[in-house]
């Protein structure tokens, strides 16, 4: 079984250029390629992982190695088809009555201030991802930043919503220094119904 390319039908959006995504999405599909490709070389390299042959223990340590890698390729694929299906259907500002924004007034006072919270986050220094998880264990809603895409993921909690914050989202529109521009053109093109139906299908 291989991880197939997912299609995304995203509209144009105001402060992020077609180039961009076009380019992003080109990104992604290599996320794809290089998981499969992992797996499959792992499969063909677990023939030889014999530890009385010569090529045994180096083998298995080559498998490790790749394995490690594997989660940077997969949450490459997972974090990006969270972020374009964010974009699509166009813009959508959601509904103040939503278990969502009603999770969000709970948590953070109010949905604005959320809004407010999760910009300022955006902006931490470094390549990774700003994302707002949900923990079914304590039923509350948390910011957080993973490094690359792979390092300081929560564990056992949901991706409600997220945004890339590598250089390649916005480098062909602005400058690192404008990044700010880039993250508030995403926030504002969001389709605001998905994010919260990932929410109700978490609560489930």
């Amino acid at each position: 079984m291989t991880f197939t390319e997912q299609k995304f039908n995203i509209p144009t959006i105001e402060g992020i250029s077609q180039k961009t995504i076009d380019e992003h999405l080109k990104l992604y599909s290599g996320y794809v390629k290089h998981a499969n490709l992992i797996l499959e070389t792992i499969g063909e390299m677990s023939k030889y992982t014999d530890p009385t042959t010569p090529m045994g223990p180096g083998t298995t340590y080559a498998i490790n190695e790749m394995q490690r890698r594997f989660a940077f390729e997969f949450n490459g694929i997972r974090n990006h088809e969270y972020y374009f299906e964010q974009l699509e259907g166009g813009v959508n500002h959601g509904n103040a009555e939503s278990a969502l924004s009603k999770q969000m007034v709970k948590d953070f006072g109010s949905s604005m201030a959320w809004f407010e919270k999760f910009k300022s986050l955006c902006m931490t220094r470094g390549i990774g991802w700003a994302i707002l998880y949900y923990d079914k264990k304590s039923d509350r809603l948390l910011n957080a930043w993973v490094d690359e895409q792979h390092l300081g993921q929560l564990n056992g909690l949901d991706f409600i919503y997220g945004i890339d914050m590598w250089e390649h989202s916005y480098m062909l529109d602005y400058v690192p220094g404008d990044k700010k521009k880039y993250v508030e053109s995403y926030l504002m093109a969001t389709n605001q119904a998905v994010v919260e139906k990932r929410f109700d299908d978490a609560k489930e």
